[in-house]
C-alpha cells in the first residue's frame, strides 16, 4: 500500500484561519469522494518557508493520513485533493509525503 501524509496550512490570506466547519465541508465534498475507504485527520502546528520570499511562517495545520492500494488512479486522486484545497482556500502549496508500507484493515 501507499501511505500519503498531506499537510494543509490553515492560515488564509486576507481573513481568519480555516474553521473546523470549513475543513469538515472540504473533507466531505473532496476527500471522502476521492478516498471513500477512509482516512485519518489530525491537527498540527506547521512551519513553512515561502520559496519566493524566503519568509518563514508558522500556522495551524490539518494533517491528512491516507493509506491506499496502489492503482493507476491513486496519484490523480491525491492531486485532486491537493489542487482543490489550493484553489478553494487560495493556498500556494500543500505538503505531501508518500511511502510504501505493509498495511491491512
Amino acid at each position: 500500500m501507499l501511505v500519503a501524509e498531506l499537510f494543509f496550512g490553515r492560515n488564509i490570506r486576507g481573513r481568519g484561519p480555516l474553521s473546523e466547519t470549513e475543513w469538515a465541508d472540504f473533507a466531505a465534498a473532496v476527500v471522502t469522494p476521492n478516498f471513500p475507504a477512509g482516512f485519518t485527520e489530525f491537527d498540527g502546528a506547521g512551519q513553512w518557508q515561502n520559496p519566493a520570499t524566503g519568509r518563514i511562517s508558522r500556522e495551524p495545520t490539518k494533517i491528512l493520513l491516507i493509506s491506499a492500494q496502489r492503482a493507476p488512479d491513486l496519484a490523480p486522486r491525491l492531486t485532486a485533493v491537493i489542487d482543490a484545497y489550493k484553489t478553494r482556500f487560495h493556498q500556494q502549496s500543500v505538503g505531501i509525503i508518500t511511502r510504501d508500507s505493509c498495511a491491512a484493515f
